[in-house]
């Protein structure tokens, strides 16, 4: 039996993206009765470098950022009529830095400063690393959860993660070995151990241990200096633990592990409405060359 291709995806604006070995597929509902469907061969890496543990991680992270852009812009474009439909070099660094520079300043930045502030409620925090980083860790999970928790009030967000349940809801079915229909994905949980979510709650735990290293004494600047250093190292060894609960997501220890991000996949994803689903549904289709219905699908090259 030919082992099943990895897929992964992420939800857009009234879409799904999905991403195949040798696959690159956007899936946006533009009106009721239309469904635009862009698809992309990925050329494949085959350099053995890259395909190092650690290293692919951040190969494969820097990929999904870019393909992330690229899927949000055209279905903005597509769904709503603002942005552009192909996104231009500079627009996409801008993107990617304005992105990066938000996520550095509320979850490294803000928690360093509020944890220094720590110091004068609990005077043990200056002399314990572990308790300091600890509370730096607690304090950016909490950011995060903050974060996700309030833009899920909004109406637009609200439907993004929507689709966020029905892209897991369509992999699950895929995964399981079902016709991709909506009756079978219907069945099929929102909650899956490879999500984005999860690979962020990792990411923020393996800081906690990190930032552990780092001289409980030293300057702000250094502290803050170092986490910045330390940031690709620890988003590499957080992608490989990713991979491994996906692949051991039923071994008990291996599911307490993995809690955490299903307990806050609640908030990012939500249940979706079929017509949510038949859209995932057509995205991982094309994306493993399977037929699709032709009534009611505009493919864009």
């Amino acid at each position: 039996m030919s082992k099943k291709p990895n897929i992964g995806g992420q939800a857009v604006i009234e879409g799904v993206m999905m991403r195949a070995p040798s696959k690159f597929v956007i899936a946006v509902r533009k009106s009721e009765d239309e469904i635009v469907l862009k698809k992309e061969e990925v050329k494949l890496d085959t350099n053995k470098f890259f395909k190092q543990p650690l290293i692919r991680g951040l190969i494969a992270l820097y990929d999904a950022l870019i393909l992330g852009i690229r899927a949000l812009n055209f279905s903005a474009y597509h769904s709503t009529g603002e942005g552009e439909e192909q996104v231009g070099k500079w627009a996409m660094f801008l993107s990617m830095a304005t992105g990066i520079g938000l996520g550095l300043l509320l979850f490294i930045y803000l928690p360093l400063q509020v944890t220094e502030l720590s110091k004068y409620l609990i005077p043990q925090v200056e002399h314990s690393a572990l308790l300091y980083n600890g509370i730096d860790g607690v304090i950016r999970v909490l950011f995060f959860i903050i974060y996700v928790w309030a833009i899920s009030f909004l109406k637009d967000i609200k439907r993004v993660f929507q689709y966020h349940g029905a892209e897991h809801m369509a992999i699950y079915t895929f995964e399981q070995g079902l016709d991709l229909t909506v009756e079978n994905a219907r069945g099929q949980s929102r909650f899956h151990p490879r999500c984005g979510t999860s690979f962020l709650i990792i990411l923020m735990l393996v800081c906690i241990m990190t930032f552990s290293l780092i001289p409980n004494d030293a300057h702000f600047l250094i502290k803050l200096c170092a986490r910045l250093v330390f940031i690709p190292f620890i988003a590499g060894i957080s992608y490989e633990i990713l991979k491994l609960s996906g692949k051991y997501f039923k071994n008990p220890i291996v599911k307490l592990l993995i809690l955490p991000g299903l307990l806050v996949q609640k908030i990012t994803t939500q249940e979706p409405d079929d017509s949510q689903l038949e859209v995932a549904l057509i995205s991982i289709r094309a994306a493993l060359d399977m037929e699709i219905p032709e009534e009611g699908i505009t493919i864009i090259d």
